[in-house]
C-alpha cells in the first residue's frame, strides 16, 4: 500500500534547495489538493497550520512515497520534527485528510508548523512560492 504525503512549501515538485533535492525527487506527484487553515510564510521556507473549521486553504500537492522504510525519517530530519520530543520540534508530522482538486479525498502525512505564527505572515490565497532569486 502506498504512502503520501501533503507538500505545500520546499517539498513540492521545483521548490526544494539543493540540501533536499535528491531526496524530493525521490517523490512522486499524484495531484494538487488542499487542507484547510492557514499557510505562513517563513522566508526560506512556509509553515501551516491546519484548521478544519477554517475557510481558508493550504494549497500544495500530493505526492507519493517511496516504498523506503527510512524516507520518512530522513524527511523528519529535514523539517526538524523528532518523534521523541514533539513538543520541542519546528514541525510535527501527523496523517492528515486532504482534499484531492480533482475530486475526492486522500489521507497524507503533512508537517504541522509548531511554533508561534504571526498573521502578519500569513499567505492570504494559501499558495506558497519561492521568492525569485532564492537558491536556499
Amino acid at each position: 500500500m502506498s504512502d503520501y504525503l501533503f507538500a505545500y512549501g520546499t517539498l513540492q515538485p521545483g521548490f526544494a534547495p539543493a540540501r533536499i533535492a535528491a531526496l524530493a525527487a525521490q517523490m512522486r506527484p499524484v495531484g494538487r489538493g488542499f487542507v484547510r487553515g492557514a499557510l505562513y510564510d517563513l522566508g526560506r521556507y512556509a509553515g501551516a497550520v491546519s484548521d478544519p473549521n477554517s475557510e481558508g486553504r493550504i494549497s500544495g500537492t500530493v505526492m507519493q512515497l517511496p516504498d523506503d522504510q527510512i524516507f520518512l525519517r530522513r524527511l523528519d530530519a529535514y523539517e526538524g520534527f523528532d518523534p521523541r520530543a514533539p513538543e520541542d520540534s519546528e514541525y510535527i508530522r501527523e496523517r492528515h485528510i486532504v482534499e484531492l482538486a480533482e475530486g475526492g479525498i486522500r489521507e497524507c502525512w503533512f508537517y504541522r508548523y509548531n511554533r508561534e505564527t504571526d498573521k502578519t505572515r500569513a499567505i492570504a490565497n494559501g499558495v506558497w512560492t519561492r521568492r525569485p532569486g532564492r537558491t536556499d
